[in-house]
């Protein structure tokens, strides 16, 4: 089954609100718990410290996790570097998304973007197991230079995912860049779902756009990832 990375600042008190924990019970999750440690500090020395009080709020999200259907487990890193250890447990796990959480409530309807050089068929893939039979409608969105070139991505993905029996409206944008045009519409929807561009997976994750956008829509982002040698 797909599964899910899901980064908490576990110490931080950083939590998954219980919006994306119902979205994500269709797949399986393993929950990481990170904490980033001052460069004088030995993970060693922060883990005999902190690991007790981590693995109780880690076993928490889990459990909740499971309840909402999916397998679910966890990990924990006292780390130096956030992006690198997300990168590494991201690959251990064999992680197809990665989420960004936010806060939402009951999550009725998906913002997707297509827009950019992106693995549709990846999107589409993740979005159909995500959504399963449940009644979680989808926006498509792609912002192009010329109407043509979207009316063709997204009527061949919305063909696709109303052949899965899913809910898709779509929405096209011309002239607005492709990070304006998802922040423009994620106020009307409960969460995203983006591609990964580039393969720099963690550039993505933390700093750039994903969190711009997990900021401005407030809701959470799930990111399907960049997978070389499939995508192009």
């Amino acid at each position: 089954m797909t599964r899910v990375l899901v980064p908490v600042a576990v110490l931080e008190g950083e939590s998954v609100s219980p919006g994306l924990v119902d979205l994500l019970g269709t797949v399986d999750v393993t929950v990481l718990g990170y904490h980033v440690l001052p460069e004088q500090t030995p993970p060693d020395q922060a883990r005999l410290q902190y690991e007790d009080r981590a693995t109780d709020a880690l076993e928490d999200l889990s459990d909740a996790f499971r309840t909402a259907g999916g397998a679910a487990d966890h990990r924990l890193v006292f780390t130096h570097d956030r992006q690198q250890s997300i990168d590494r447990i991201a690959d251990e796990v064999d992680a197809k998304a990665l989420a960004v959480p936010g806060i939402t409530g009951d999550v009725e309807r998906v913002l997707v973007s297509l827009s950019g050089d992106v693995a549709v068929d990846r999107i589409l893939s993740f979005l159909t197991e995500l959504v399963g039979d449940r009644d979680i409608g989808v926006t498509l969105l792609f912002a192009a230079d010329t109407e043509d070139a979207a009316a063709e991505r997204l009527d061949t993905a919305a063909e696709q995912l109303r052949s899965s029996g899913i809910d898709v409206t779509t929405t096209s944008v011309v002239g607005t860049g492709p990070s304006a045009a998802l922040i423009e519409e994620a106020s009307s929807h409960d969460a995203i779902v983006m591609s990964e561009r580039a393969p720099s997976f963690s550039s993505l994750i933390f700093g750039e756009e994903s969190d711009r956008i997990a900021a401005a829509s407030v809701g959470p982002v799930l990111v399907v990832r960049y997978e070389e040698g499939l995508d192009t």
